[in-house]
């Protein structure tokens, strides 16, 4: 591992997960190469957004700008030069005046905060979007992990996003589609059926209807696409009917349920 950079083996070796041989060239090469220690350092990054799901408004600095925009408004005030012509002073125009400066240092104050607030929601605003697009890289990196246990954890992330983007359904997708271990493949299954009423997840249940050979898994299908009444699905049912490998009960539940696709 001298001269080769040892990214694919980061995640199992922060989990722990390494044979003693090959932990123990991990860390040898670790000792020696910069750019792998600052890959770890930032995966340890990527994790730990995972464990902490609050986020930290730095609210002394957002403090101390608010009281310097107060203070600008203030010294602004002392500014003012007088709108009315200048009269013999009475207790009438007196008045006007300290509630004319009143309502102006209120309007000002109020200005300050309704700014300042904005800005605080654009500061939190930044701090989600970047929170959330640490947790989809690691969540990525996790569904490629030689640990099926890794990969169902990184599944199981869909959870920290509402609306997920191209780049997430499709690694679920590839899950379902191509992983060797059935418990990954399930449970892509069941992260991609809260999203059906996409086109791209649609088309994978059909097309991992065509290759699918776990039961559970194929009767998950079948139901969700009928539950989602997709008429594309009625050929590839039927085609597993005339399939000789095609298990008994299988083509028992399509026979019961292809009718109620209309």
């Amino acid at each position: 591992m001298k001269n080769n950079h040892i990214s694919d083996l980061i995640p199992a070796y922060l989990d722990g997960t390494l044979d003693k041989n090959t932990q123990k060239k991990a860390e040898e090469h670790l000792s020696q190469c910069p750019d792998c220690q600052k890959e770890l350092e930032e995966m340890k990054t990527l994790f730990k957004a995972f464990e902490d799901d609050t986020f930290e408004v730095p609210t002394d600095r957002l403090k101390n700008q608010f009281e310097e925009a107060l203070e600008a408004e203030k010294e602004n005030l002392g500014k003012v030069v007088p709108l009315v012509p200048k009269k013999k002073s009475n207790w009438a125009t007196n008045l006007l005046k300290v509630a004319a400066s009143i309502a102006l240092l209120v309007a000002s104050f109020q200005m300050g905060s309704l700014f300042q607030q904005r800005k605080v929601d654009r500061d939190m605003a930044i701090l989600k979007d970047e929170t959330l697009q640490m947790k989809q890289t690691a969540m990525l990196s996790l569904m490629e992990n030689q640990s099926a246990s890794k990969r169902i954890q990184g599944v199981n992330y869909i959870e920290e996003f509402e609306h997920p983007d191209e780049a997430i359904i499709q690694a679920l997708a590839n899950r379902l589609l191509h992983d060797e271990n059935d418990n990954v493949r399930l449970t892509a299954f069941e992260a991609l059926s809260k999203f059906t009423a996409s086109d791209t997840v649609k088309n994978v249940f059909i097309e991992a209807l065509g290759k699918e050979k776990n039961p559970s898994i194929q009767i998950g299908i079948i139901e969700m696409l009928v539950q989602i009444q997709e008429k594309k699905a009625i050929a590839p049912m039927k085609k597993l009917l005339e399939q000789e490998d095609t298990q008994p009960f299988i083509k028992d539940q399509i026979k019961a349920v292809l009718p109620k696709i209309t």
